[in-house]
């Protein structure tokens, strides 16, 4: 400790301090702001010498939440925040978050009842296979790799020979959300509309999502030749037999990934009307608006576009797309997301927008479960001190808000107006409805026949907070969703939770489509 340092005292005694408060002043001295903990013998006096020497201290619930908080300040503030934990249990608690911090590279502080800390390394990054990634991220293609003519023939040891993974698959890219409404209205106007799969389509797996749209909206189609198959050649909406008409009187035409060259004509007349309007999706921009200017184009991977459109959808129970869609349309542009689960994560990972960076918390490297609400406090406490009235929007999915649902007392305790969104689907990936989770139950005890990744259905989260004082809601519909996001993102003043019901098994089954409901082929 430096001069000026050690003469600062806890008590009026000239010479004397504790050494709480020395560690305290040693955390002060390294501009560490936040501590977060569960105080007990005998860290209980450094968390009091924190607060004297201006740290702010939560106090937490579970050592393994106050172990993410702490290590998501360190994310968002470049100073590692601090975890103060009891030895034995409280440490072994704080290992996920210790873990977690390492492999996301996060600047983090453990401080237990003893002086010995025990943290591992968890792993080295490894650059991708350039020539792989050159050749299928964006607009796949051809990648040229010159081997020199006397490796070929080289001879070396086996065991020198190093393998790199795997190279990840490429990054998913969606539409604008402004270009997928103005498709959607298109579409909706049309009285002649057709649907042209190209090997586009093919490529990016969009076949579900494609035929999802032609069978909800009765949409005539025709495939390209390597198109062929993405919807069945003998599907009652093909129109392949009648090709020629098709693309002659069509008034608008949906282009899922194919070109107009010269196997569709070039777009031009005599074989399509001179006003036809062309929708045109496609991963590459360089190929929006060949031979034609197109009424709208939408930018992205084909199959995460497809399922843009299908946001759009009326019938209830809403899927993850219909939710993510309405609250997309609401967020602050500046607000902070933290998010976790499994589809709840991954599909909001491409359809929840950021504009800013460090402005997103999910479960990272390590894929944690549990690290939301300790995020979400972390990014709610820094957000008040540097920023006032910036917004933390926490969306859960139903089974990640059980890893640390209590810390919704926290939240409440600290009045951080945190918004809450669990999306519930009654399970782990998927669940059962209450009619059928009673039939099940009609078979045996639940731990012999209930599925392993059901959770109780209709189970209402809201409650959780009502009982600190936050605001609760039950959500069914886009309506109600819209109303509650907005009467929580309106005050600022206490933290609420909205508990959001889909369809629990909604990746699997077919969703309905009603912007579109006829076609005059």
């Amino acid at each position: 400790m430096s001069e000026s340092n050690s003469a600062e005292r806890s008590d009026g005694t000239d010479g004397q301090v504790s050494g709480a408060t020395v560690v305290a002043q040693a955390l002060k001295t390294q501009n560490v702001e936040y501590m977060f903990g569960i105080v007990g013998i005998p860290v209980t006096e450094i968390a009091v010498a924190a607060q004297q020497l201006g740290i702010r201290y939560v106090g937490m619930r579970n050592e393994q939440a106050a172990c993410y908080a702490a290590s998501a300040v360190g994310y968002l503030t470049g100073r590692p925040g601090v975890c103060l934990v009891v030895s034995g249990p409280g440490l072994v608690h704080a290992l996920g978050g210790m873990a977690n911090a390492n492999m996301n590279c996060w600047p983090l502080i453990v401080i237990g009842g003893s002086s010995e800390r025990s943290q591992e390394t968890m792993g080295a990054f490894q650059e991708f296979p350039q020539a792989v990634r050159s050749s299928i991220y964006g607009r796949p293609g051809a990648c040229y790799v010159d081997i020199p003519a006397d490796f070929v023939n080289l001879q070396v040891n086996v065991n020198s020979v190093k393998y790199t993974e795997c190279c990840m698959p490429p990054p998913v890219s969606m539409a604008e959300t402004s270009a997928v409404y103005k498709a959607a209205s298109v579409l909706r106007n049309a009285k002649q509309p057709l649907l042209i799969i190209g090997k586009g389509a093919a490529y990016a797996h969009a076949e579900e999502g494609i035929r999802k749209l032609v069978e909800r909206c009765q949409l005539p189609f025709l495939p390209t030749p390597m198109g062929k198959g993405v919807i069945p050649d003998n599907h009652p909406n093909c129109v392949a037999a009648a090709r020629s008409r098709a693309l002659q009187f069509a008034d608008v035409i949906v282009l899922f990934g194919a070109r107009l060259n010269w196997i569709l004509h070039f777009g031009l007349p005599p074989r399509y009307q001179p006003d036809v309007k062309f929708i045109q999706v496609d991963i590459c921009a360089e190929e929006l608006g060949n031979n034609v200017r197109p009424a709208v184009t939408l930018l992205g991977d084909i199959n995460a576009v497809t399922k843009q459109e299908l946001a759009s959808q009326k019938s209830l129970p809403m899927n993850y797309y219909t939710v993510f869609y309405h609250v997309q349309e609401q967020l602050p542009k500046d607000c902070i997301v933290v998010s976790e689960g499994a589809n709840t994560m991954d599909i909001g990972r491409t359809v929840l927008q950021n504009y800013l960076p460090r402005h997103r918390l999910d479960a990272g490297t390590f894929g944690t479960m549990g690290v939301g609400l300790g995020f979400a406090i972390a990014a709610a406490l820094v957000a008040k001190d540097r920023n006032p009235g910036q917004r933390v929007i926490c969306v859960e999915g139903d089974s990640a808000f059980g890893f640390s649902g209590m810390e919704v007392e926290t939240i409440c305790r600290y009045n951080l107006p945190i918004v809450l969104l669990v999306v519930n689907n009654n399970g782990i990936y998927q669940g059962f409805d209450t009619a059928t989770w009673k039939d099940i139950l009609k078979f045996g005890d639940a731990t012999a026949v209930a599925p392993p990744m059901c959770l109780l259905p209709n189970s209402h989260y809201e409650q959780v907070i009502t009982a600190f004082g936050g605001k609760g809601y039950f959500v069914q519909t886009p309506k109600e969703l819209q109303e509650s996001l907005r009467q929580s993102l309106a005050d600022t003043t206490k933290p609420s939770l909205i508990n959001i019901m889909i369809e629990p098994q909604a990746m699997r089954k077919a969703q309905d489509f009603h912007w579109l409901t006829r076609s005059n082929m």
